[in-house]
């Protein structure tokens, strides 16, 4: 084949001058440094960006045609909608399932035993759909029931999701002290992993940071801060400290702002390396991303479509191994069917047809990307840092270190004045368009209590807030 000649030559090659000369003439007369801005925890981001350079931690192997589990999330109170809701969503193309347990019915499945559990669960081949809990405090106990479900099968692809630090942290207290948790969680855990060597045993989750407002830097040092507890835990419990770091998996949210999800997950891989490194037991980081709750609206709740496809593509762009995306009806109530299938096929239409996940890390090289990944792992680090010197995650958390990241990062939100959220601030509709969501149902059940002796834990609590809320109240 030959070259088709040119008449015109190769392109010229812009400098970085050169581009900077044609912003500021875009500018007319503001400075170029007005372009400048931060995050709400003061990381620096600048108009303009250089190439930048290779990534420096380990990529995950992944499969191109199935980049990212779709995992369906179940919350209906009735065990039976529940599970007519998972089978559902498997049809429809999710690839996992995760079950959130609330025997009060409030905020998840009203389930308090493994027969329980196991109806939800029927008809759900374990062997080929992997299944999570969101148990809270009874994750120990859910973790035995699930165990049942599974018929103690090898093969079982089951992540447990062991996570009271989450509970703790969310609700500012636990119901006996929460290293007794932790200590029960691994000790379970531990007991779990030698009939089931695929799975996941701890989740360490950011998202409760998140959830609160806090910032990129301060979820991350959260979940990575928690991974050594759990991780250290389940070395006490008795497995090996390589086994203990594959079997912990990260927690992570995802926002509208994709280029802050794509650098936040990059920089977590970043972390879990050095993390793994340093305690000698080097492994791939594994991250189930869950959508942020905080960025939706109630007014105008159609625009959640936009952020909600946003924030899976940062997700997938930033290599999360499984994305559990909400409904765009979440702050208003119960999903229908017609919003669930909304969140499957937004998935696989990036999947499937948009491709995403068949270039491993294709924002490497961005310097933008790769410039605040860099600053979201240094901010972390040092963080995590800060949290150790205070003697590890509980007692940062009892010291009040962790609502103060939350509370400086909230308070940065606020002194920049009115954000804009389209349907909200910014564009609010001049008509309503109501959504339909499921009636609210009264369910529950008995369960075992998560009391464990001795007396209750205390901190401050990171009280879940929705960032549109002030603005619909004053509308």
């Amino acid at each position: 084949m030959t070259d088709i000649p040119t008449a015109f030559g190769p392109p010229p090659t812009a400098t970085a001058d050169d581009w900077r000369a044609l912003v500021e003439k875009t500018l007319k007369d503001a400075p170029f440094d007005s372009l400048r801005r931060a995050t709400v925890e003061g990381l620096p981001i600048a108009p303009l960006y250089e190439a930048g350079s290779a990534p420096a931690f380990p990529l995950r192997p992944h499969d191109a045609e199935r980049p990212w589990d779709v995992r369906a999330l179940a919350r209906r109170p009735d065990p039976a909608k529940a599970r007519a809701d998972l089978l559902a969503d498997l049809d429809g193309g999710a690839a996992s399932v995760l079950v959130r347990i609330d025997p009060a019915g409030q905020d998840g499945v009203a389930v308090g035993s493994a027969s329980e559990l196991g109806q939800v669960l029927d008809g759900v081949f374990v062997e080929l759909a992997p299944v999570a809990l969101d148990a809270g405090f009874l994750g120990p106990k859910a973790a035995d029931w699930l165990s049942s479900a599974a018929k103690s099968s090898p093969a079982a692809l089951l992540q447990f999701h062991l996570d009271p630090l989450s509970s703790f942290a969310a609700s500012g207290e636990s119901p006996g002290p929460i290293e007794s948790h932790i200590v029960s969680a691994a000790t379970v855990g531990a007991r779990l992993a030698d009939t089931y060597p695929k799975a996941t045993l701890f989740l360490a989750s950011g998202r409760v940071v998140h959830e609160a407002g806090g910032g990129e830097a301060a979820e991350l040092a959260f979940a990575i801060a928690g991974a050594l507890a759990y991780a250290k835990a389940l070395v006490r419990a008795g497995l090996p400290m390589d086994q203990a770091f594959a079997a912990t998996q990260l927690g992570l949210c995802a926002d509208a702002d994709y280029f802050a999800v794509i650098a936040k997950l990059r920089a977590a891989r970043r972390l879990w390396a050095r993390l793994t490194g340093a305690s000698g037991a080097p492994c791939p980081a594994r991250i189930e991303v869950r959508s942020s709750q905080r960025m939706l609206t109630v007014q105008d709740p159609w625009t959640n479509m936009l952020r909600l496809t946003s924030a899976v593509f940062g997700a997938a762009v930033g290599g999360a191994d499984a994305v559990v995306l909400g409904a765009f009806t979440d702050a208003i109530g119960l999903p229908t069917e017609f919003a669930r299938r909304q969140s499957r096929n937004t998935q696989l239409v990036l999947m499937e047809e948009a491709h995403l996940g068949r270039v491993a890390d294709p924002a490497a090289g961005s310097g933008y990307v790769e410039a605040l990944t860099d600053e979201m792992a240094r901010a972390a680090w040092a963080q995590f840092q800060a949290i150790e010197a205070a003697g590890g995650i509980v007692a940062a958390l009892g010291q009040g270190l962790i609502a103060q990241a939350v509370a400086g990062a909230n308070a940065a939100r606020e002194a920049a004045g009115p954000p804009k959220i389209v349907g909200v601030t910014a564009f609010p509709p001049t008509q309503e368009a109501p959504v339909e969501v499921e009636p609210a149902e009264r369910h529950r059940t008995e369960a075992p209590s998560a009391r464990l002796p001795g007396p209750d834990g205390r901190c401050p609590a990171l009280a879940p807030i929705r960032l549109a809320a002030p603005h619909e109240a004053a509308r």
